[in-house]
């Protein structure tokens, strides 16, 4: 298979770039022009070619075939999609040293070709981009073109050192999910429901404008910033979200630095109220826009987003994801929206997972990992009878609130067994005490338990799950030993079935991947 590593120069602008742009506005833009690209085929040296679309596109078809062929670029969610949105070409496998090196250096670490060819000092890049920041190819001089090609042949031959240094140490099958990644976005197989969007944009514009109509006449308000004033009271915003009747609406609290009393967390940086404005429940969604005074909801921009999207893209929807986007590896959302949390909660199935068709003959399987975290967690720790009811399909949530409760509880016990879903779950990870019970006080279907009561059902927890609690321990002494580490420390597993090897930057995954801590220290206050 063919190496294939391609750099290509655009036009940009103040107006037209990433500042104001997402990726796939900003190739599918009609101020879009490519101004040339560079080119390394294997090991050969790299070349520049510049010239009209037509003269890139034939050579770019007849370059290589692409069947077995791998492309590779630092960034190839943007040079792949031009390759294959413009001109129409599709490599066997995808390739990027960007996603490399967030996986193997950690997401805080510099990503650019500029920091990485230091890093690993592969030589300099140039600043020449900088120059054509306005400029169209017409507009470029013979020489200014040639000098802009010398520097882009430069990345093309940076890009290919970094990944010769890199692939030995990353592991294939991350290598698998990078391509897998960027084909979800470079080619696009799943359709937009137009029609139901743009039916489910007109029932919310109906449904907020009903709603500013309720709320004019029982606040006796003539207009919209009166009602947004009124709102701004934290008690009367309160009893509107109770009013709405939706057992998953809950003010949210939080305890008030100054007087250290429970307060309503209704403050637009308040966590609480920034999770309200996102709820499923449309209505939720507009009184937080109408207290702050917006003028859409998040429903409403995302669905004008997915709409424009498939208008660009004849139909089709690029799923931009972010490989190891997160400091745990997991993905992160990318181009102003996250396809792993679009809403989903409609009766009338008008939402925006609805407005996403499989192709013909394919289906949409809408799956979630049942219990992961307690799964996991006690299957890690070794806490071996927890590990058995979790096997043989026993509900480990009734079990544990039996225990607190005293009696036997099932699911036809639902304020119960959501007090065990809720121990279990939160008391696996450290909670203690005055967060569950502001936990179970606050979230539906709701439970007040007082002090007391908090405090042994945490000591029950922790009695009954003591291998758990050893590895929270023997987590803590982990972070102390990378602290301390030096030349006679050795490297040893946290947990139990050899899974998570401790280093002195942090955790190896069994995927070969690590958890970094850069610059960790121990502050004994």
């Amino acid at each position: 298979m063919s190496l294939i590593t391609l750099d290509f120069e655009t036009y940009y602008s103040n107006d037209f770039g990433f500042r104001t742009l997402t990726t796939e506005e900003y190739i599918r833009g009609k101020e879009f022009q490519e101004i040339g690209v560079g080119i390394k085929i294997d090991d050969a040296p790299a070349y520049w070619l510049s010239g009209t679309h037509e003269v890139l596109k034939k050579h770019l078809e007849g370059l290589t075939d692409w069947t077995d062929s791998a492309l590779l670029c630092h960034n190839t969610i943007f040079d792949g999609a031009i390759l294959g949105w413009r001109f129409g070409v599709y490599p066997a496998f995808f390739l990027d040293t960007l996603s490399m090196a967030r996986a193997l250096h950690g997401v805080d670490a510099g990503g650019s070709l500029k920091a990485l060819a230091e890093r690993y000092e592969l030589g300099k890049k140039g600043t020449e981009v900088d120059d054509a920041k306005g400029k169209r190819l017409e507009d470029f001089t013979a020489a200014d073109l040639k000098q802009y090609g010398e520097y882009c042949k430069n990345d093309c031959e940076l890009t290919h050192k970094l990944f010769s240094v890199m692939v030995s140490e990353f592991p294939e099958d991350e290598a698998k999910l990078i391509d897998m990644t960027l084909r979800m976005f470079i080619i696009p197989g799943f359709e937009v429901d137009d029609a139901l969007l743009v039916q489910r944009l007109e029932d919310l514009k109906k449904e907020k404008n009903d709603l500013l109509a309720t709320l004019k006449e029982e606040l006796k308000c003539d207009d919209e910033e009166a009602v947004r004033k009124k709102l701004a009271s934290n008690k009367q915003f309160a009893e509107l979200l109770r009013g709405l009747g939706d057992p998953t609406v809950v003010p949210p609290t939080k305890i008030s630095p100054v007087t250290g009393k429970e307060t309503f967390a209704l403050a637009k940086n308040d966590e609480g109220f920034i999770s309200l404005s996102e709820h499923e429940n449309p209505l939720v969604q507009q009184l937080c826009a109408v207290r702050l005074g917006t003028k859409s909801t998040l429903e409403e921009s995302r669905i004008a987003r997915f709409i424009d999207i498939g208008k660009r893209n004849r139909g089709l929807l690029p799923i931009p994801l972010k490989y190891y986007g997160a400091h745990t590896g997991r993905w992160s959302g990318s181009d102003k929206v996250n396809f792993q949390n679009l809403p989903s909660r409609d009766k009338k199935k008008k939402t925006l997972k609805n407005a996403v068709l499989a192709p013909r003959g394919s289906v949409v399987i809408n799956c979630d990992s049942s219990q992961i975290e307690a799964r996991v967690l006690a299957w890690l720790a070794g806490q071996d009878d927890v590990v058995r009811q979790f096997a043989s399909g026993e509900d480990v949530y009734s079990i544990f609130a039996s225990k607190v409760y005293n009696r036997t509880i099932t699911k036809t016990d639902p304020v119960e067994r959501f007090v065990g879903k809720t121990c279990v779950l939160g008391l696996g990870y450290g909670t203690g005490w005055r967060k569950l019970q502001h936990t179970l006080k606050t979230q539906p279907p709701g439970a007040v338990i007082d002090d007391e009561e908090c405090q042994n059902i945490v000591k029950l927890y922790r009695d009954v799950n003591s291998d758990i609690i050893e590895l929270w321990k023997d987590s803590d002494n982990m972070l102390e030993a990378m602290c301390n580490w030096d030349s006679k420390s050795k490297e040893y597993y946290l947990g139990q079935h050899k899974v998570l090897r401790v280093k002195k930057e942090g955790i190896e995954l069994p995927n070969g991947l690590m958890i970094r801590y850069p610059n960790l220290r121990y502050d004994t206050e």
